[in-house]
């Protein structure tokens, strides 16, 4: 089914104050700090998760899988949030409403860990949503988010080869171009493109280095 609503737009009631206004839109650093502060759960599964987020699903996903990624403290977590990661991207690039197989919505962090990733995200994303704001819309717009879908998904393919350091700057360039989509801000969209392609050219390079250094050792040790 063709998605043609925008992914922070989609599902959002229209709840309003007392006054008759409409009620202010929590941001997402808000609705993951409650998240990650509700004590009633042990494990915070990505099933859970995908229904919290509503209609921000996707992006917001994206974000949170490839946020972690991004920072050389936290190791091993492309293993866990790289499946995700790809499953999510494909249906975008389809245009695709979020849907995981039961097997990964059933995987999580316990709270208690997952609160440590957002207390690490949050301060960058408080600060971060000060700088959004809807501009440049044509580039983050259905159209647009099926090929920043494909864009992802190379990107998420590339996240989860083992290519020393070869996450970090990919999963960046997912974190700008999702957060482009959240607040329909073109602007970062482009970021996020400029930084993919930069991302794709190091982690080429790198693998093109590797496969250098092998052929060299098995050519030396052939005597050839």
């Amino acid at each position: 089914m063709t998605d043609s609503t925008h992914e922070s737009d989609r599902h959002e009631p229209r709840r309003r104050t007392m006054a008759g206004r409409p009620a202010r839109k929590k941001t997402l650093s808000e609705i993951l700090v409650e998240i990650a502060g509700d004590t009633s759960r042990e494990t915070v599964t990505i099933g859970a998760l995908m229904v919290s987020l509503e209609g921000r699903a996707r992006a917001a996903l994206i974000l949170l899988f490839a946020f972690p990624n991004a920072l050389p403290a936290i190791p091993g977590t492309s293993g866990i949030l790289g499946l995700p990661l790809l499953y999510i991207t494909f249906q975008m690039m389809l245009g695709r409403n979020p849907w995981l197989p039961k097997f990964i919505a059933d995987r999580g962090l316990p709270r208690v860990r997952f609160a440590q990733i957002i207390d690490r995200l949050v301060p960058y994303l408080a600060r971060t949503e000060r700088l959004l704001r809807p501009r440049l819309r044509a580039l983050s717009g259905h159209t647009a988010e099926l090929f920043l879908g494909a864009v992802c998904l190379v990107l998420a393919i590339v996240l989860t080869l083992p290519v020393p350091l070869g996450n970090m700057l990919p999963a960046f360039s997912m974190c700008l171009i999702a957060l482009g989509i959240l607040e329909r801000d073109g602007l970062w969209v482009i970021l996020g493109l400029v930084s993919s392609v930069i991302a794709l050219v190091i982690s080429a390079g790198v693998v093109y280095a590797i496969f250098r250094a092998v052929a060299y050792v098995v050519v030396g040790a052939l005597g050839l």
